[in-house]
């Protein structure tokens, strides 16, 4: 079943206010001479769908945003774009069912909400779907909402020259694509199908460069083949248990199996080396209790001097003979004092005393610094004995290990040079080893990469029977569609009367028309009328044979620029196209949606579409005041 794709509605908000264009009917001309603005219109309706457009001055300086009002498929969206350049990444976007404002919508496709995602999910299709490359070795480029436009939106530019940039080789993969896609030629499956084979041959032709480039450096670098590193290792191998085999032995007889004395002088050097340790550690002990007595004495002079320091301020204040009291200021010589009495408090004076040098403070200070002095003396006698004893215990240790290895030297040395022989024999085949296994990883590496690419290819031709498969089974549908296209294209130009046609017929594989036995792209005997009649004819064909499909998903809107611009003066092409356009659009009321941008119109059928006139006193954008014909620069749409 075909899709439902209308345009309902086009508003502009301009500097000098809002303008606005409904589209109810199936069929609608936009009439008027060249240069009042109606390619712009349809350019900035391309533009509102999130697609680069070619827009005139006028709309740049005077255009502030393009409204949109579409159905599609079940859909019916508004979509709000801004022309500044600032904005113009972000589209809004209401449901005009639920009118619910959905989230901004960016024009870059790879966004997390983007336009093309949300207008190609409207179709009906996936946004990750990618062109058919057969004979590419890269992944095709994804469809987009874009490539769709082509189908639906015939520039003025197109259709006097191209049909769907068929001429434009980078585009081709994706227009055949499409055209598969909208008549149900081809389904997503298949078409990711051919994606993961063409990733899958761009796999292939890496692994096999690899498998080539290791075997070339292989080869020029002098590798053995695998079968000679194979037995070099085993001989390595062999070589390495033979060294250790011989080195065991040799263990076994340097064993430590000693005499009576020997064993004897080892236990006494292990005594002598623990009681080394002891006094080592006891000497160390001693160092940190001299420390804390030293510091201890420190403090007790500390405190004799601050005791000496109060007696020497007590008899310096002693001498002084106050007049005044310090605390009142009263006078204190008007009073009489007692003998031996303070002048101050009356208190007996005991200044005099001579027992201050025999306070018990004093005593106690000098009685420890007395006994710290003791133990400090102590502690040097018994650091001297430990260090005396420790210096005895380390000759003794040197003595015993003097006489162990004078003892055992006999035992080892004759020994030692076979031990030394049978481990760099070993060491030696070990490293062999190594050497000769780095080279069978690399020939297991060439190994893998030959059996990666007979994986790779197994899986691609897996991939292309289920492609050939599913193909057949649609191919009956392909022969009966373009069987059916090309009656009706033949049928369409006889009806239109296009000249100099003797046949007419679709490329069964290119998809594009076929006149007297030459594609569209290379058909040098059609000029610009007739090639303008010729597209109409496809486009025609293209929308009422896919009335008639069933299952084919393509949207019913055509969006045509200027069909009669190159037609000229002709009085029999142009009526004939109106014809067969109000034919197709009559077929089936409220399918199929055509709009269409002219200048002078056959007057014979402007009761079959609802016409808006155009002229320069009353431009597509009437809020601008036209600057006239003359200074009219057209715009080029690519």
């Amino acid at each position: 079943m075909t899709t439902r794709f209308r345009v309902d509605l086009v508003g502009l908000d301009t500097t000098e206010g809002p303008i606005e264009y409904r589209f109810p009917s199936d069929l609608t001309v936009l009439a008027g001479p060249t240069g009042v603005g109606k390619t712009t219109l349809l350019e900035l309706i391309k533009f509102g769908f999130g697609l680069d457009a070619t827009l005139a001055p006028v709309a740049q300086q005077h255009i502030e945003s393009v409204t949109l009002h579409a159905r599609i498929g079940d859909e019916r969206l508004q979509l709000v774009r801004s022309l500044d350049r600032r904005k113009r990444a972000t589209v809004r976007v209401t449901d005009l069912i639920t009118q619910e404002r959905l989230p901004d919508h960016s024009t870059n496709s790879d966004a997390e909400h983007a336009v093309n995602s949300l207008l190609m999910q409207a179709l009906g299709l996936r946004d990750d779907l990618r062109a058919s490359t057969d004979r590419s070795k890269k992944p095709g480029a994804r469809i987009s909402f874009g490539d769709i436009l082509t189908y639906l939106y015939i520039s003025q530019r197109q259709i006097n020259h191209d049909i769907a940039y068929s001429q434009e080789n980078y585009r081709e993969p994706k227009r055949r694509t499409v055209f598969e896609l909208l008549f149900g030629l081809t389904d997503p499956e298949i078409l990711d199908l051919r994606t993961t084979v063409t990733e899958i041959q761009e796999k292939i032709a890496a692994a096999t460069v690899g498998h080539k480039t290791v075997v070339e450096f292989l080869e020029n670098s002098g590798t053995r083949q695998r079968d000679e590193a194979q037995s070099a290792l085993r001989e390595a191998v062999e070589a390495e248990a033979a060294a250790e085999q011989q080195l065991t032995l040799l263990r076994d007889e340097l064993d430590p199996v000693s005499d009576r004395e020997t064993r004897a002088l080892r236990d006494l050097l292990t005594d002598a080396e623990r009681g080394a340790s002891d006094l080592t550690a006891t000497a160390a002990d001693i160092s940190r209790r001299q420390a804390r007595y030293a510091e201890e004495q420190r403090r007790i002079r500390s405190d004799m001097d601050r005791l000496d320091r109060m007696r020497e301020a007590n008899l310096m204040l002693a001498d002084i003979e106050f007049s005044v009291c310090p605390r009142c200021l009263q006078k204190l010589n008007s009073r009489p004092i007692p003998t031996d009495a303070c002048r101050v408090c009356l208190q007996p004076d005991p200044v005099n005393s001579d027992a201050s040098s025999d306070q018990y403070e004093t005593r106690q200070l000098h009685d420890q610094l007395n006994e710290i002095g003791e133990q400090i003396t102590a502690l040097e006698q018994q650091k001297e004995l430990v260090e005396t004893t420790a210096a005895e215990k380390e000759r003794l240790v040197a003595l015993l290990n003097a006489r162990i290895e004078q003892r055992t030297a006999q035992r080892i040395t004759p020994r030692l040079q076979a031990f030394s022989d049978a481990a760099q024999t070993a060491a030696s085949a070990r490293s062999d080893q190594q050497r000769w296994e780095a080279i069978l990883q690399q020939w297991d590496a060439v190994a893998d990469l030959a059996r990666h690419v007979e994986n790779l290819t197994a899986e691609r031709e897996r991939l292309l029977a289920r492609i050939e498969l599913a193909q057949q089974t649609l191919e009956t549908r392909r022969g009966a569609v373009i069987e059916e296209l090309s009656a009706e294209f033949a049928e369409t130009v006889r009806a239109i009367g296009i000249p100099g046609v003797q046949t007419a017929s679709i490329h069964p594989t290119r998809y594009l028309p076929v006149i007297n036995g030459d594609v569209f792209s290379r058909n040098s005997q059609l000029g610009g009328g007739l090639t303008t009649a010729t597209q109409i004819a496809y486009w025609c064909t293209l929308i009422a044979v896919a009335m008639r499909t069933p299952d084919a998903p393509y949207p019913m809107f055509l969006l045509i620029d200027s069909p009669r611009l190159a037609l000229n003066e002709d009085t029999t092409l142009s009526p004939a196209m109106y014809r067969r356009l109000t034919t197709l659009a009559g077929t089936m009321p409220g399918r199929l949606q055509v709009i269409i941008a002219d200048n002078e119109l056959p007057p014979a059928y402007r009761a079959s579409y609802a016409e808006v006139d155009f002229d320069y006193d009353n431009p597509t954008i009437p809020t601008i005041t036209h600057p006239g014909p003359t200074a009219v620069s057209t715009i080029e749409v690519a």
